[in-house]
């Protein structure tokens, strides 16, 4: 990122993609972007909406509807010098291409000694409250989490959909960015500037607290918020820890945080089992053991597969689970 002129403006989450994609085609001439529906459409979000009639069908196209063929493509042109934005125009639409994901995008760089980067971003519109079924709904973060080689981040905001995305695009390594769909219309201040936020790597602390930490990311942050702030009416102080990057994962803030508090809850969306709330909260217990109240808490997703629109909300973590959950960390010893 070039520009370090001071701008803010009211956008929503989608808005801010947008104009981080437009900012980036308009400063770097490798950039490009592709998928199902992204060029004349706007995408079934509208999320690069307007972007192939400024840029010209060469800067942003249309695809056929074969994920791996937009990801092996993606590969091809990134090895040619180019800096190709996919969409996987749902999260669960993205399984066809793993292969060309865990077994190239992932790999390039170590198969080639460090000779060969692949700067490409991988879009991936996810999760659910959006009343979608099944293959609209998935939190696939753990997937890519858990595949080396691969960055993945997750935004809770629209200054955050700008900023990290552009830090996506101008990485010289792929990056999974993680787009929840409910958090779309959501609107927020947005600047337009480098430092405006911390970067891929750097989690923040949304909101301060003494009694526990509530750790979330991507369309669980604003649950998490919710439930401090429902928490505070009744006397107690919940800080909340948006982690941003799942991959690097920001040890030192998150951790500091959980020490300040002594108490621990984890927030996400998918499934618990062998998951990247499961990773965190076994961080948290190996590197804050001596700091912890009470054993750290998961609110996640059930182990079953995404139910129906009519029933997501028993799915999804609720304000009134992860309240549930902090009444149970111990309080009778404090």
């Amino acid at each position: 990122m070039t520009s370090t002129a001071v701008e803010h403006e009211t956008l929503s989450t989608a808005q801010a993609i947008n104009r981080a994609l437009r900012d980036a085609l308009a400063e770097d001439p490798t950039v490009l972007v592709l998928g199902e529906d992204v060029g004349a459409l706007g995408g079934v979000f509208r999320v690069t909406d307007g972007l192939t009639a400024e840029f010209g069908e060469d800067r942003c196209f249309d695809t056929p509807l074969a994920e791996a063929g937009i990801a092996g493509f993606a590969v091809g042109l990134a090895m040619n010098g180019m800096r190709p934005v996919i969409e996987m125009q749902f999260d669960a639409f993205a399984y066809p291409a793993f292969e060309q994901v865990v077994s190239h995008i992932a790999k390039m760089r170590n198969r080639t000694r460090g000779r060969v980067e692949l700067p490409l971003v991988i879009r991936v519109p996810y999760a659910g409250g959006v009343g979608g079924v099944e293959h609209h709904s998935d939190s696939s973060e753990a997937y890519y989490a858990h595949t080396p080689g691969l960055h993945v981040v997750a935004p809770s905001n629209p200054a955050d959909a700008y900023l990290l995305l552009r830090e996506a695009i101008a990485s010289p390594d792929p990056v999974v960015f993680l787009e929840p769909k409910k958090l779309y219309w959501a609107k927020g201040e947005v600047a337009f500037r480098a430092g405006a936020e911390p970067g891929i790597g750097r989690a923040v602390v949304r909101r301060p607290g003494t009694d526990a930490t509530l750790i979330a990311y991507g369309p669980s942050v604003p649950v998490a918020l919710e439930a401090a702030d429902a928490a505070a009416r009744d006397g107690r102080s919940l800080q909340v820890v948006d982690v941003r990057s799942i991959v690097p994962f920001d040890d030192a803030t998150v951790c500091a945080a959980v020490e300040s508090t002594g108490r621990a809850v984890v927030v996400a969306e998918a499934s618990g089992f062998a998951s990247v709330a499961s990773e965190i909260a076994a961080r948290v217990s190996e590197r804050c053991f001596h700091s912890l109240a009470a054993p750290v808490r998961r609110v996640t997703g059930f182990d079953i597969p995404y139910p129906p629109p009519k029933l997501e909300h028993l799915q999804l973590p609720s304000v009134d689970r992860i309240l549930d959950a902090v009444d149970d960390l111990q309080w009778e010893d404090a």
